[in-house]
């Protein structure tokens, strides 16, 4: 059976690269817990403690965190280590 991989998304609401990673999670039903670095102090600072730099999105995967990616470099990622086809 498939293990749904921890995946928490720190995105800002208005940004281009955080849209196509939500699309990207969503179209491969993936759950993910989505982090509002934007209007939440706390998840920005969060955001920043893990993965030592102040751009999003940052995306966390099974507790390893991909500093500033977009949807291709997630994509490409997850298919390296077979979370996706």
């Amino acid at each position: 059976p498939f293990n749904m991989p921890k995946i928490v998304a720190y995105l800002s609401p208005t940004c281009p690269w955080a849209r196509g990673v939500v699309e990207l999670l969503e179209q491969h039903a993936f759950e993910f817990e989505n982090r509002d670095v934007t209007n939440n102090p706390a998840d920005y600072k969060e955001m920043v403690e893990k993965s030592g730099q102040d751009s999003s999105p940052c995306v966390e995967v099974n507790g390893e965190m991909l500093a500033d990616v977009g949807r291709d470099e997630l994509e490409a990622w997850m298919k390296e280590r077979g979370l996706i086809d």
